[in-house]
C-alpha cells in the first residue's frame, strides 16, 4: 500500500523563522538586522521609494502598448533629468547603499541596533558622493581623467562605502579582489614577469572608479538598477501573489505514485519554483522544508534527499524565463536582447534537468525507493482555479515576442502580475501585502547591487590596465593551444573563483579573463559567455564549498559534506554540457546563427548523449548493464556530445548496439523463465 504523506503547508515554510535564517545564512554573509519601530518604517519607506523609482525610470518616456501616449513624463532634480543613466545610476547606487547599511550590521554583536557611527556614517557618506555628482553633473562628467581633490575625496569615500557594503552582504573576499586590483594598478611596475606595467597615478585610478563608466559605475552597475531590480520586484510580486504555491501544487500534481515520483516532484517543483525566485539557495530551502518528510518516507536518506533538493534548486539560477542576475549582464555584453539569452538558456536548462531526473530514476531503484501518495490538488482543479498564474511563466517571452524591449516587457509584466491575482480574493495584493512587496523587491537586490558595483571596479582595472588580457594569454598557454584543454583550465579558474565568489561577481570577473582565451581560440562570443555563465553557476554545487548543498543540509539533517558530494555526482553530467555548445558548430545547441534542423539534430543528439553516459556511469539502462554495456554507453554518450555527423553516427550505433544487448538479454531471460 502506498503511505500518503502530508506536506507542510507553503505559507508557513515561508513564515518560519528557522528557515528565513537558513537561507540568510547561505546566500549572504551577515543576517539582516530585524528592524522594529522608526527604522522599520523608515527602510520599508526607502525600499518601496527605491522599488516605485527603478518602475519610474522602466516607464519613463515608454509609450503605451499600441498607442502614441506616454505613460510617465519624465523628471528634471536640480536641472538635471534623472532618468540619464550615469545620475539614475548614482541614485540607485547611494538608496541601496543607505539600506545596506541600515539593514546589514558591520558586526554580528550590533545585530541588534543601528550604529551612529558605524552604519549612519558610510550611509550619509553614500549621499554624499549622489549628491555631489547630481548637484555637479555637467562638470564632474569631464573630469574622470583629470579630477579635482574635491574629486578625489569623494572618489575615496564611494570607493570606500561600496567596498564595506560588498563585505556586509556577501563577505570579505570580493572587496579584498577590488582593493588588491586597485593596488596593482598602483604598483604595475612592481609586478614580476608578464604582469608588469606602467603604473596608473592613484587620482586617476580613484577618478575613474568615481566618474567614469568603466568602474562601479560601469555596465554591471546599470544592469543591476534596471534589469536585475525589475526582476527582482518581478519575482517578489509573484511571491505575494501565491505564484510559488501554485507551482510546488502544480508539481505535485503532476507527479506520478511510482517509487520515483517524490524526487522527481522536487526536481520539476525546483524548476516551476526556480521561476518565481530566481535563487538556488531559496528554492532548496523552501522546497526542502516542504519536501523533506515525503523524500524520506519514500526511502531517501538524510544525504540523497539534501543532494537532491539542492541539486535541483541550483538549476534555478539557469531556468527561463528569469536566469540569474549574470544572464541580464550577458546580454547587454554582448549586445543582444535578453530573449536571445533565455533561447541560448533552453536546451542547456533540458539537459541539466534530465540529467538530474535520470541520476534520480537509477538512485531510486538502489535505494529500493517506495511509491507515496501525495496530499496534492489535481491539476484541473489547480488549473480552472487558478489559471492565472500560468501567466508569470509566458508574459516577459510574450512582451518581447511582441517587440517590447527587455525593461518594457519587464515592467508590463509586473503590472500583469499585480492584476491578475485580483480574480481570486486569497491571491490579491491588499495594501500591505503590494507594500512587503515593493519593500522585497529592493531588498532581495541590494547583495546583487553591491557585488555589481566592486565587481566594477576590478573588471575596469583588468581592462584599464591590461591584466585582463595578460590572465587571458596565461590561460591560453597553459592549455597548450588547444581547445578542450584550454576549456577544462578555463573551468578550474570559474571554479577557483566560485569557492570565494557568487556567481555573479564570478562571471563578471570572467568575462575579461576567461572569454578572450575562448574567443582566440575560436569560440563564438555567445558560446564563451554561455560557457562562463554555465560553470560560474555549477560552481554553486562544486567542492569544497558549495552553498545549496549545505543549506540542504541544513534542514535534512544530514551530514554537509556527504550531502555535496552527492549533489555533485547529481549534477556531473552536466559539467559535460558547456563543452558541447564550445566545438565547432557547436551553436546549433544553443539555438543561436543555426538552422532549425541543425538545432533539432544537435538537440535531439545532446539528449540521448546524456542518456547514455548516465545510464553508462549509473549501470542501468531498461534494467541493470553488464560491463561491456556500460562501456558501450559511456562511448556512446560521448560521441554523441560532441558535434558531428561522423561521432552522431557512430555514437547512435553503439547507443542502439547497447539497447540491442538489453533487449536480447531480456528475451533470453524471459524464454528461460519460461515453463516447459
Amino acid at each position: 500500500m502506498s503511505e500518503v504523506v502530508v506536506r507542510p503547508d507553503f505559507d508557513a515554510v515561508q513564515r518560519d523563522e528557522k528557515n528565513r535564517e537558513i537561507i540568510e545564512e547561505f546566500e549572504s554573509e551577515a543576517k539582516t538586522r530585524t528592524l522594529s519601530g522608526w527604522w522599520a518604517r523608515f527602510a520599508t519607506s526607502l525600499s518601496v521609494a527605491t522599488t516605485l523609482f527603478a518602475l519610474y525610470y522602466a516607464a519613463a518616456g515608454a509609450e503605451i502598448p499600441f498607442t502614441s501616449v506616454v505613460l510617465v513624463p519624465t523628471i528634471s532634480v536640480f536641472g538635471e533629468t534623472i532618468t540619464t543613466k550615469q545620475i539614475y545610476e548614482m541614485l540607485f547606487l547611494a538608496a541601496v547603499l543607505t539600506l545596506t547599511f541600515i539593514l546589514y550590521p558591520a558586526h554580528h554583536r550590533f545585530h541588534n541596533r543601528v550604529s551612529p557611527i558605524l552604519d549612519l556614517v558610510p550611509a550619509i557618506g553614500a549621499i554624499a558622493i549622489a549628491l555631489y555628482v547630481l548637484l555637479n553633473f555637467e562638470q564632474v562628467i569631464y573630469r574622470a581623467n583629470s579630477p579635482t581633490p574635491t574629486d578625489f575625496v569623494f572618489g575615496v569615500i564611494a570607493i570606500v562605502v561600496v567596498l564595506e557594503a560588498a563585505r556586509r552582504t556577501i563577505g570579505w573576499h570580493l572587496p579584498l579582489l577590488g582593493l588588491i586590483a586597485i593596488a596593482y594598478a598602483y604598483f604595475a611596475d612592481f609586478m614580476p614577469g608578464p604582469f608588469r606595467g606602467p603604473p596608473k597615478n592613484l587620482d586617476d585610478i580613484v577618478a575613474n572608479q568615481y566618474l567614469g563608466t568603466e568602474g562601479m559605475l560601469g555596465q554591471p552597475l546599470l544592469v543591476a538598477a534596471t534589469f536585475i531590480i525589475l526582476f527582482t520586484i518581478y519575482g517578489a510580486i509573484l511571491d505575494y501573489t501565491g505564484a510559488g504555491k501554485f507551482y510546488v501544487d502544480l508539481a505535485f500534481a503532476l507527479t506520478g505514485r511510482k517509487p520515483t515520483g517524490a524526487a522527481r516532484t522536487v526536481t520539476v517543483a525546483s524548476f516551476l519554483l526556480g521561476t518565481v525566485s530566481g535563487s538556488g539557495v531559496a528554492t532548496t530551502v523552501t522546497l526542502g522544508a516542504i519536501a523533506y518528510p515525503m523524500l524520506k518516507k519514500a526511502g531517501h536518506d538524510r544525504e540523497s534527499s539534501g543532494a537532491i533538493l539542492s541539486a535541483g534548486g541550483i538549476g534555478a539560477v539557469i531556468s527561463p524565463p528569469v536566469l540569474g542576475p549574470a544572464a541580464f549582464i550577458m546580454a547587454e555584453l554582448l549586445r543582444i536582447s535578453y530573449l536571445d539569452v533565455v533561447i541560448m538558456a533552453m536546451m542547456p536548462t533540458v539537459l541539466f534537468y534530465l540529467g538530474i531526473l535520470l541520476t534520480i530514476e537509477i538512485d531510486a531503484r538502489r535505494l529500493k525507493a517506495q511509491p507515496i501518495v501525495l496530499d496534492a490538488p489535481g491539476f484541473w482543479w489547480l488549473t480552472k482555479r487558478y489559471w492565472y498564474q500560468y501567466t508569470s511563466l509566458f508574459a516577459i517571452i510574450a512582451f518581447l515576442l511582441l517587440g517590447f524591449s527587455t525593461i518594457t516587457a519587464i515592467f508590463w509584466s509586473i503590472l500583469l502580475a499585480i492584476v491578475v491575482p485580483y480574480l481570486r480574493k486569497e491571491t490579491s495584493l491588499t495594501p500591505r501585502k503590494l507594500v512587503a512587496a515593493l519593500s522585497a523587491g529592493t531588498r532581495q537586490v541590494l547583495s546583487v547591487a553591491a557585488t555589481t558595483a566592486v565587481a566594477g571596479i576590478a573588471v575596469g582595472i583588468l581592462l584599464q590596465t591590461g591584466l585582463g588580457l595578460k590572465i587571458s594569454s596565461l590561460i591560453l598557454t597553459l592549455g597548450a593551444g588547444n581547445l578542450v584543454l584550454t576549456l577544462v583550465v578555463a573551468g578550474i579558474v570559474l571554479w577557483v573563483l566560485g569557492l570565494s565568489l557568487p556567481i555573479t561577481a564570478t562571471y563578471l570577473v570572467a568575462v575579461p579573463t576567461v572569454i578572450p582565451a575562448l574567443v582566440t581560440l575560436g569560440v563564438p562570443p555567445p558560446a564563451a559567455h554561455m560557457f562562463v555563465f554555465y560553470y560560474a553557476v555549477l560552481s554553486e554545487v562544486s567542492p569544497p564549498v558549495a552553498l545549496s548543498p549545505f543549506a540542504a543540509a541544513a534542514i535534512t539533517g544530514g551530514n554537509p559534506y556527504k550531502t555535496m558530494m552527492l549533489t555533485w555526482k547529481y549534477a556531473l553530467p552536466c559539467f559535460l554540457v558547456p563543452f558541447m555548445f564550445t566545438q565547432p558548430d557547436g551553436l546549433a545547441l544553443l539555438w543561436r546563427d543555426t538552422t532549425v534542423p541543425d538545432a533539432i539534430v544537435a538537440s535531439v543528439s545532446a539528449i540521448i548523449g546524456i542518456i547514455a553516459v548516465i545510464a553508462g556511469v549509473g549501470g542501468y539502462l531498461l534494467r541493470p548493464t553488464t560491463p561491456p554495456e556500460r562501456a558501450l554507453l559511456v562511448g556512446a554518450g560521448l560521441l554523441l556530445l560532441l558535434p558531428g555527423t561522423l561521432q552522431d553516427t557512430v555514437g547512435l550505433a553503439a547507443f542502439a548496439l547497447a539497447l540491442g544487448l538489453q533487449f536480447a538479454r531480456r528475451a533470453r531471460e524471459r524464454l528461460g523463465a519460461a515453463p516447459v
